[in-house]
């Protein structure tokens, strides 16, 4: 199932902490899987007044993503791209780490990515024949 977020808003929780919910909508979803969605969140389950699914949770998992319903009949998000990004940043650390991380952080979030402001050898070599 896929979700979109659509809002977010702060609450306090059960230790009367202030936390941020994220709001998503399931946009895309077989009827088969909205309603199991439907049955393991029984009185749980919300919707918008267009009659969209949604889904709670005080993880964002980016601009979009994946919702499961795991064998234990638990809604998740499917956060393995971003644990994968974690695992190659922390396996390679350093300034490699640090650039797979950003890098890969722009990627799961959909940021644009400018490109590196790198001199061309050939531009460098064809000013040099200029002179």
């Amino acid at each position: 199932m896929k979700i979109k977020l659509i809002r977010s808003y702060k609450k306090l929780n059960k230790l009367q902490v202030l936390v941020t919910v994220f709001v998503y909508a399931i946009v895309n979803a077989t009827a088969e899987q909205l309603a199991k969605y439907k049955a393991v969140l029984a009185d749980n389950f919300r919707e918008d007044e267009d009659g969209q699914a949604l889904w709670f949770s005080t993880r964002c998992v980016g601009q979009t993503g994946t919702l499961i319903i795991t064998s234990a009949n638990k809604v998740v998000a499917d956060t393995s791209k971003f644990d994968e990004a974690a695992s190659l940043a922390q396996q390679y650390g350093g300034n490699l780490g640090t650039e797979l991380a950003k890098h890969a952080a722009n990627m799961l979030l959909g940021a644009q990515v400018a490109p590196a402001n790198v001199q061309s050898t050939d531009t460098a070599d064809k000013a040099d024949l200029n002179k």
